[in-house]
């Protein structure tokens, strides 16, 4: 495995973001040049784009080595063979797609879970939208994204090898993305993502090496899942 950054050219950011596709569909499809060497090859790698002022930088996780395909973007890249012994406490990024499975008419679906409590709050109180609800008990939006969000992740922390500090658990930048506007709305690229941040204690080493490797939760190809960690 690699672990990689991938960034714009110092002076040639103006160029890298010519040949760089904006939105989460064809940035997925701009990160795939980075890997020519089999064009029938499954996806086998996780991204994180972190912005700094305005220029964007990509943390990669890949069973391939990456190759930049434009002048404009350098490629640093290491070998990759994350073993974290019990006990070690790291603090920790990701950008995830928090959803729950549910059925909608009777058939196994994935709603995102800020919209699946939502619909629960409003339906134990005979309400059909939120801006029905005008009664000071209505949570802020901030509180409900960071307690289902929160709650989300915790869930999973033991099946991915790790507890988390709730103390320091940060959820922020909630939203929802929609592409492909031209195909019937059925069909539409649609997923939202929450950027979570804080402490987490290795409880299982190899469970915790999957997660780094293999990411958490859907939505992998738009950059959610990665793990991002650094010793406290």
């Amino acid at each position: 495995m690699y672990f990689s950054l991938i960034a714009p050219v110092a002076g040639a950011e103006r160029d890298a973001a010519q040949v760089r596709a904006a939105g989460p569909y064809k940035e997925h499809q701009w990160l795939w040049r980075f890997f020519p060497n089999d064009p029938n090859a499954d996806r086998d790698f996780l991204f994180h784009r972190r912005d700094i002022n305005d220029v964007p930088r990509y943390y990669l996780v890949s069973a391939r080595r990456p190759f930049s395909p434009a002048a404009s973007w350098l490629v640093q890249t290491r070998p990759y063979a994350p073993r974290i012994e019990p006990g070690t406490r790291l603090s920790f990024e990701l950008r995830a797609n928090p959803v729950v499975r549910t059925k909608r008419d009777g058939k196994p679906c994935r709603d995102n879970v800020v919209m699946a409590e939502k619909k629960r709050l409003l339906g134990e109180r005979g309400l059909k939208c939120w801006s029905e609800w005008t009664t000071d008990d209505r949570p802020a939006l901030y509180d409900l994204v960071t307690r289902v969000c929160g709650a989300w992740l915790k869930k999973r922390s033991e099946s991915c090898g790790f507890t988390l500090n709730q103390e320091a658990l940060r959820v922020d930048a909630y939203q929802s993305h929609m592409e492909k506007r031209h195909l019937p709305i059925e069909r539409r690229l649609r997923f939202s993502t929450a950027e979570f941040s804080g402490v987490l204690t290795v409880e299982d080493m190899d469970c915790f090496h999957d997660t780094l490797i293999r990411g958490i939760g859907p939505a992998k190809a738009f950059g959610c899942g990665l793990l991002l960690v650094r010793r406290c």
